[in-house]
C-alpha cells in the first residue's frame, strides 16, 4: 500500500477517537490530509503596533497590562487593557479562572492574537490567544502564515495541524509520492508550480505569499491543484466513454417502412433540427458499440418525439426499451404520449412506478422478463432488483440532470444479453458549452436548436406583488375567453410540506376571489391517482385555473393554457423559471408569463428577471445565467448528478474549464499511462463516476 493511502490512524498522536473525528471531514488517509486545505490563514509573522489596529482586523500585538478588572454589569467578564506606546486595546474574557485573574497583573507584558472589534470601552479583542512575555523584544512570531483548517466537533486546530505536518514530512522524505503526472511542458505553459510545491505553499505559505492573495484564491499553487482535480474528473468521464465503446451493443438496422409509416402517422412534421439529431442517433445505433448520447433541446423543441423514434428503432429490431423520468407526473405524461403515438404499431407500452402495486405490477414485471413488454416507462422504480429484462437494447433517461451518472450506469446493467444497451439521455435545461465539456465528457452531444412551427413566443412581464388584485382580475378576463391558466407557488424552503401548504392556501384565496372560475390544485404530496385526475381535468378543460407547486416544471402539455403567473420568481433559478414558463406557448393563441415578485429586489434578482423578460431562448438564458451566477451555481443547482470537488471551486476556477477538455485530449494522445494515476489521486472508489 502506498504511504499516501495509509490510514490516518498510523500517524503519531492519532488514536481511534481522533481518526473517527477526521473521518467526519472525509479524512481517512494521509493523502486526504494533504488535500484538506486551510479555509483561512492567520498572520503571526510580525507584531502590529496597537495604534494601527482597526475594527475587523486580525493581528498579533504586544503590550503591557495597564489595568485589569471584573465587569459585573451584563454578562460577567474579565477585562484588561494593554498598551505599547502607540495605543491601547481592551482584552475581554467571558470565561475565565481565578488563576487567570491572579496572573494577569498590571505591568505584565502579553503577546496577543485575535480579531479586533468595537466594544463598550472602545477597541477590544474577545478571548484572544495570548502568552506572557518578558517584554516587546521577547514577542514570539512565526516564520510562516498560520493555517486555519475546517474542523468538526471535538477536533482542535493543534491536532489537525500536527497530522498535516506529518503528512507533509512524509512527502518531503519520499518525493515520488507527489509525483507530477501532468507533463512538465503543460505546467510550464500555464506557469504552474509542481504538485509538491503547491501543496507545501498552501499548507505552510512563506513570506512571498500574502494572506490577501491566499484568501482570494489568487495564487498559482491553488490554481495548480484545482486544475489537476478538474482534469481528473474530465479524464474519468472520458475514460468511461472509451471503456463503454469496448463493449458489444445491439445493432438497430432502420426499417424505413416502419419508421416512414410512423412519421406519416404524426399530426405534425419534424423540424430540420429533429431530423438531424435522429440521423445522429440512427448512425450511432447502426454500430455494434453502445451509443452514449445527450440530446439537449430547449423547452418545447420536441425531444420526446426524437426519443419515440429511437425507441421504435430498437423495438423494430427486436429489443426492449426502458425510458426513465425523474417524477411520476412526467413519466405518466410520457406514457400517455407514447401510447398514443404507438397505438397502430406492434409496441406493447407499459408503466412502472413506486405506486405500481399488486397484480398490475406483477404483470408488468412478467412482461419485461419474458419480452412481451417492448417499452417500459417509469421512475426510479426501474432500478429495483425485481425489474429484469428479456433483451434490453436501449435506455432513455429524461431530465438527466436529476440523476447521477452512477444511476444511469446501474440501469444499463439490467441488460441480460451479454451486451450493453444504447443510452440516450435528454435534458430541457440548456447547459452552457464550457460546462457541458466538463459535466458530460462521457457523452456525445446533440442539440435541437429549432422550435416546431407554430410555437408562439411567450410575452413575459415582471410585476410587483402589490398588483396582485390586477392579476386576479386578468385571470377572470382570460377565462372568459375560454382560455386556461397556471398559478405557480414557490417558497425559499426546500420543503414539500411548506410548498404544498402554500399552494393549498393560495388555491383557497383564489376560489374566494374567483367564484366563477373552476380551480384545481396539484402538488408533490398528493397521491398519484388524485394528481393524475386533476391533470386530466385540466387537460380536458374541466378546470380553468391550475394552482401548482413547481411539480409542473416538466411534462405538462396543455395547448389551451396560455397564461402563467409565477409567485416569488426571485426565489428560483433562471433555468427553472424558463422550464416553468415553457408550459405555456404550446397552442395557437397568445401566451403570457407574469413574474410577480416581492419588493424590494436585489440588483442580481432584477438582472435575472430582466434576462427572462427579454429572451425566450434557453441557450441564451443559460449563457447569461453563467455570466451572472458563475459556473458553480449553474452546474450545481438542483442536480443530483452534480460533481463534487475537494479543492476546485467552479465559481472561482471557472476559467479553467475551457482548457480542461483540450488538455485531456493531449493526455489521451501522448501520456495515457498518466490517466489512471491522476484519477486514482483525486477520485476514490466512492466517486460518482465509478463503474458500478
Amino acid at each position: 500500500m502506498s504511504l499516501l493511502k495509509q490510514p490516518v490512524i498510523n500517524l503519531q498522536g492519532i488514536g481511534a477517537q481522533t481518526a473517527n473525528r477526521l473521518e467526519k471531514l472525509g479524512l481517512r488517509t494521509v493523502q486526504d490530509l494533504l488535500f484538506h486545505l486551510p479555509h483561512r490563514y492567520e498572520d503571526r509573522t510580525r507584531v502590529c503596533p496597537i495604534g494601527a489596529l482597526t475594527v475587523g482586523m486580525t493581528a498579533l500585538v504586544c503590550g503591557k497590562i495597564d489595568v485589569i478588572d471584573v465587569m459585573p454589569r451584563g454578562r460577567k467578564s474579565l477585562m484588561c487593557k494593554i498598551s505599547d506606546g502607540t495605543g491601547g486595546v481592551w482584552l475581554r474574557f467571558f470565561h475565565f479562572s481565578a488563576n487567570q485573574y491572579n496572573v494577569l497583573k498590571p505591568d505584565t507584558w502579553l503577546c496577543v492574537f485575535a480579531e479586533t472589534r468595537y466594544g463598550m470601552a472602545g477597541l477590544e479583542m474577545v478571548h484572544p490567544d495570548y502568552s506572557i512575555v518578558s517584554g516587546p523584544e521577547s514577542a514570539v512570531t512565526d516564520t510562516r502564515l498560520t493555517p486555519v483548517y475546517p474542523l468538526t466537533e471535538g477536533l482542535s486546530q493543534t491536532v489537525i495541524r500536527k497530522a498535516i505536518k506529518q503528512a507533509l514530512q512524509c512527502c518531503e522524505q519520499n518525493p515520488q509520492l507527489l509525483a507530477d503526472w501532468i507533463p512538465a511542458r503543460i505546467l510550464q505553459d500555464y506557469r504552474y508550480p509542481s504538485l509538491a510545491e503547491a501543496v507545501q505553499t498552501l499548507h505552510a505559505p512563506d513570506d512571498s505569499v500574502t494572506v490577501e492573495a491566499l484568501q482570494a484564491g489568487d495564487v498559482p499553487a491553488l490554481k495548480r491543484l484545482a486544475f489537476e482535480e478538474l482534469l481528473a474528473h474530465h479524464l474519468r468521464l472520458s475514460s468511461l466513454k472509451q471503456q463503454a465503446k469496448v463493449w458489444p451493443a445491439p445493432v438497430f438496422a432502420e426499417d424505413s417502412q416502419i419508421t416512414g409509416h410512423f412519421l406519416r402517422s404524426l399530426p405534425f412534421t419534424l423540424t430540420r433540427a429533429q431530423q438531424r439529431v435522429i440521423g445522429e442517433i440512427v448512425a450511432d445505433c447502426r454500430q455494434a458499440k453502445p451509443m452514449m448520447r445527450l440530446v439537449q433541446g430547449d423547452v418545447g423543441s420536441g425531444k420526446t418525439i426524437v426519443a419515440a423514434y429511437s425507441a421504435l428503432l430498437a423495438v423494430a429490431a427486436g429489443y426492449q426499451v426502458a425510458l426513465m423520468a425523474p417524477t411520476e407526473l412526467l413519466a405518466e405524461q410520457h406514457f400517455a404520449n407514447f401510447s398514443g403515438w404507438f397505438a397502430g404499431f406492434a409496441v406493447q407500452v407499459s408503466f412502472l412506478s413506486g405506486q405500481s402495486k399488486g397484480r398490475a405490477r406483477q404483470a408488468v414485471l412478467q412482461g419485461l422478463a419474458d419480452g412481451t413488454v417492448n417499452l417500459i416507462i417509469g421512475t426510479h422504480a426501474l432500478f429495483q432488483d425485481a425489474v429484469q429484462f428479456h433483451n434490453l437494447g436501449l435506455v432513455i433517461i429524461d431530465e438527466q440532470h436529476r440523476f447521477g451518472v452512477h444511476q444511469r450506469l446501474a440501469l444499463r446493467e439490467k441488460s441480460q444479453t451479454g451486451s450493453r444497451p444504447h443510452q440516450l439521455v435528454m435534458t430541457a435545461t440548456p447547459i452552457p458549452r464550457t460546462l457541458a465539456m466538463l459535466q458530460y465528457a462521457d457523452l456525445d452531444v446533440s442539440i435541437i436548436d429549432e422550435l416546431p412551427p407554430g410555437r408562439q413566443p411567450i410575452v413575459t412581464r415582471v410585476i410587483p406583488g402589490e398588483r396582485r388584485a390586477d392579476v386576479v382580475a386578468r385571470i377572470n378576463e382570460w377565462v372568459g375567453k375560454h382560455r386556461q391558466a397556471y398559478w405557480v407557488c414557490t417558497l425559499i424552503e426546500e420543503s414539500d410540506v411548506l410548498q404544498c401548504q402554500a399552494a393549498e392556501k393560495t388555491a383557497e384565496l383564489l376560489k374566494e376571489a374567483l367564484p366563477n372560475v373552476r380551480i384545481g390544485l396539484v402538488h408533490g404530496r398528493m397521491k398519484s391517482a388524485a394528481k393524475e385526475a386533476v391533470m386530466q381535468d385540466f387537460k380536458h378543460h374541466r378546470l380553468d385555473l391550475l394552482v401548482a407547486t413547481t411539480v409542473i416544471e416538466v411534462g405538462v402539455d396543455v395547448p389551451n393554457a396560455g397564461l402563467m403567473i409565477i409567485e416569488n420568481p426571485e426565489r428560483l433559478g433562471l433555468s427553472q423559471l424558463h422550464q416553468l414558463r415553457g408550459r405555456v406557448g404550446r397552442g395557437e393563441g397568445d401566451s403570457y408569463c407574469l413574474l410577480m415578485y416581492q419588493a424590494p429586489l436585489s440588483d442580481t434578482a432584477k438582472q435575472r428577471l430582466g434576462i427572462l423578460r427579454d429572451s425566450n431562448d434557453g441557450f441564451v438564458i443559460a449563457e447569461k445565467d453563467l455570466q451572472l451566477r458563475g459556473p458553480g451555481e449553474v452546474m450545481g443547482t438542483r442536480q443530483t448528478g452534480a460533481m463534487h470537488f475537494k479543492i476546485a471551486d467552479l465559481q472561482r476556477d471557472g476559467d479553467l474549464i475551457a482548457i480542461i477538455a483540450q488538455i485531456s485530449g493531449q493526455l489521451f494522445a501522448d501520456t495515457p499511462e498518466a490517466i489512471p494515476l491522476l484519477c486514482d489521486r483525486w477520485l476514490d472508489t466512492q466517486t460518482l463516476y465509478a463503474e458500478v
